[in-house]
């Protein structure tokens, strides 16, 4: 008699391939044809999209395995990394690099208007009249103002926020000890952070100053960025690139431990949440939870350091020569008000919150294409020993 439910062999032919854990395989055709099988020649539209479909599927494969065999020469090159030696902390300085430079340069249109609406909220009424007006009145790179400052810069802060995060998390884990690290290892993941921030601003500053004065000025206060270093040099002296730099920090610093702690937090949740263990999913499911949780992280990000953004720009863009810093924020404030800190809060909230995930992405992609574990999840289970 059969059975009330389906057999395996049914459920497994009917279900086979859904898992996105699991590579999917292709189906055998069938020996005969049925004839209540409708002809695919009837429905080209179908067919035509089966046909895309299949080709970008085996782009797809094609991109995979040249990627893999990428990685595989890049770590024979490389040779094998040890976890915390010199060559993992340069491998992450490097990976940072490419993590933030091109991420940060690509948002620059955002930037742009972010920073103008900061400066004078009455310049545009929205973000889209903003893109319009400025692309007609100085074509498509006016869109981009400021778009190499923001590459060189966010470049060098990136490679020493990473690879200094990485640093200061295993050097403050191993300060605490282990089991300290396990009770209050978000405490670690906050001084790290501030602490590789803390550095990355000071290589950060002189491009952000030239940013901001080239994107708050119409027309732009400089062509390139070495021309805006020498005019501000030339005037100022080297003083004149660093003034921003304590309301940098005031921005940066709470930012970045927001970033790193809140991800970390976010994606030991994810993997906890998971079947499975971290070690059972593949590179793009890692590096799915990866953007997920820094596109979260981001959020969070934006919202507890526009504030401290808002006055870098007011004080780039308004303050007089050999006026004290406190003075300076004093008299911005009194300005702005407590509301004018939160202009152009949403537009930041979208760039940060894909910044960072792009940002998480590519960090850790780059770890797995130099053969090194993904940032973040539960550290694995000690092995049973056999009685």
């Amino acid at each position: 008699m059969q059975g009330l439910f389906p057999s395996q062999q049914a459920l497994s032919h009917v279900f086979g391939g859904c898992s996105p854990l699991t590579p999917r395989q292709s189906e055998p055709q069938p020996k005969y044809r049925s004839k209540y099988l409708a002809r695919t020649e009837l429905y080209t539209v179908w067919s035509a999209a089966d046909d895309v479909k299949n080709k970008a599927a085996k782009l797809s494969d094609a991109a995979a395995a040249e990627l893999e065999k990428g990685s595989r020469k890049g770590q024979e090159a490389v040779g094998k990394i040890q976890l915390h030696s010199a060559k993992f902390y340069a491998a992450c300085t490097f990976g940072g690099i490419l993590a933030c430079g091109l991420t940060h340069a690509v948002v620059t249109p955002m930037d742009l208007v972010k920073c103008r609406r900061q400066v004078d909220p009455k310049m545009y009424k929205g973000n889209f009249e903003a893109w319009g007006k400025i692309s007609r009145a100085e074509g498509f790179r006016g869109v981009y103002t400021g778009w190499g400052p923001t590459m060189w810069g966010y470049s060098v802060q990136g490679g020493f926020k990473y690879g200094g995060y990485e640093f200061f998390k295993k050097f403050y884990a191993d300060l605490v000890g282990e089991d300290n690290f396990h009770k209050y290892k978000t405490l670690v993941y906050l001084s790290a952070s501030a602490s590789a921030e803390f550095i990355a601003d000071i290589g950060l500053c002189p491009f952000e100053s030239i940013k901001v004065r080239s994107q708050t000025t119409i027309p732009p206060f400089a062509k390139s960025t070495w021309e805006g270093i020498g005019k501000v040099t030339s005037k100022e002296g080297l003083g004149g690139l660093y003034k921003g730099l304590y309301p940098l920090w005031g921005r940066q610093i709470p930012y970045t431990m927001m970033k790193f702690a809140s991800f970390e937090t976010v994606v030991e949740m994810f993997y906890n949440y998971l079947p499975g263990s971290k070690s059972d999913y593949g590179k793009g499911a890692q590096t799915a939870v990866s953007f997920t949780s820094g596109y979260i992280a981001g959020i969070l990000c934006a919202v507890v350091s526009h504030p401290a953004d808002v006055m870098v720009s007011k004080l780039n863009a308004n303050r007089g020569a050999g006026e004290a810093f406190g003075a300076a924020m004093g008299r911005i404030y009194k300005d702005i008000g407590f509301r004018g800190l939160w202009n152009g809060l949403p537009v930041r909230i979208v760039m940060i919150g894909t910044l960072t995930g792009l940002q998480w992405m590519i960090y850790d992609y780059f770890k797995i294409f130099m053969g090194l574990p993904t940032t973040g999840g539960a550290p694995p289970e000690p092995e049973k020993t056999k009685a």
